[in-house]
Order: C-alpha cells, then sequence, then structure tokens
C-alpha cells in the first residue's frame, strides 16, 4: 500500500519464513517484534528510494538484528543476534551476502554515519531502525505524517513496552538510557 509517498510494506514471504522459527522465545512479543522488522523494511526501503536490489539482505538482518534479546537474555544482544544469524546461514545455506548482513546487524545503532562498504544500505537500515526504536520522536528526514501513516497501517503491538519491560528485567536499568549505552558500546566494535 502506497500512502503519502511512502510504499507500507506489511508482509513478505522472506520474513514469516525467517521469523516463525522465534515465535516461542518471542512469546507475547512476537507481534510487537514482527511489526518493528516491517515498520523498519518500509522505513528502510523508502530512504533506499524503492532500490530492493538487497532486500533479501535487509529482510534477514533486520529478523535477526535484535533477536538475541530474546535468544539470549541480555541487553548486550548484537553479538548473540550476529552469532545467532551466522549459525542459521550455515545451516539452512542461505544464499544471502553474509557480510552485508552481518553488517547491517553489527552497525544498526550507530550514532552517526556508517562509512564503508555498502554504506547506503546499512545507513538506511540505522536511521530506520532509530526511527521506530524512538517511537517516531527520531524521524532521520521523514515527515510526522509518513510516520504516523506507517504506524497506524503496522500497529506497534507493545514493542516499546517490551524494550522498556526488558531493559527492566535484564539490567534494572532505564530503557532510554540503556537504549544509548548500548549505541556507544557498539559504536567502539
Amino acid at each position: 500500500m502506497i500512502t503519502d509517498d511512502i510504499e507500507v510494506i506489511d508482509y513478505s514471504n522472506s520474513v514469516e519464513q525467517l521469523l516463525a522459527p522465534f515465535a516461542g522465545v518471542l512469546g507475547q512479543d512476537y507481534d510487537g517484534y514482527r511489526g518493528h522488522i516491517y515498520r523498519n523494511l518500509t522505513y528502510t526501503l523508502h530512504f533506499l528510494d524503492g532500490d530492493e536490489t538487497f532486500r533479501p539482505e535487509i529482510e534477514a538482518a533486520l529478523v535477526y538484528h535484535h533477536i538475541g534479546l530474546w535468544t539470549h537474555s541480555t541487553l548486550h544482544y548484537v553479538k548473540p543476534s550476529l552469532e545467532r544469524f551466522g549459525r542459521d546461514s550455515r545451516r539452512f545455506g542461505w544464499d544471502l551476502d553474509n557480510i552485508l548482513v552481518w553488517d547491517i546487524i553489527q552497525w544498526h545503532h550507530k550514532l552517526f554515519w556508517y562509512r564503508g562498504p555498502n554504506a547506503d544500505v546499512i545507513n538506511a537500515v540505522r536511521k530506520a531502525d532509530w526511527v521506530d526504536a524512538s517511537g517516531g520522536r527520531i524521524r532521520k528526514g521523514l515527515s510526522s505524517e509518513q510516520v504516523r501513516l506507517v504506524r497506524d497501517a503496522i500497529p506497534e503491538a507493545g514493542f516499546q513496552k517490551a524494550l522498556r519491560r526488558m531493559s527492566r528485567e535484564l539490567k534494572g536499568g532505564n530503557w532510554a538510557n540503556d537504549l544509548v549505552w548500548m549505541c556507544l558500546k557498539v559504536q567502539k566494535l
């Protein structure tokens, strides 16, 4: 569905197939994480002006980018997310640019522009994740109307609450402070 010059993507066979094995571990957070993936996919492809050249890699990276929160019950989820993607990619023999997927996951919380191979793709995902993780308070060039339309089309389904809950449960901290801390830590990698 195209609305206010942004195409909302709320379904992909690839995303559904990659995400399905995590339904049990995600539990009550499944719908929220699923929505986060699709909002990020929507924003990412918009930032790439609809260029779908690397869509399979983007979709895989989005499914795995936060999965370590649930699979390893840790706020330091990037490394476990990367490891899980690597194991699954080898196990299932996916025909993906694994380095690109790895880089997307590795750098998706980077505060400033990524400079390196496939920077356009990595920065599009990075910006998309900031838009969605902030609940649209950070828009990275999107209009508030575009963000509202995407969020209306793909419900949040408790994703922000899940992040806050996990922050308390896993560290006993403040979600916003933990997010900033995680981003700073990831930038040093």
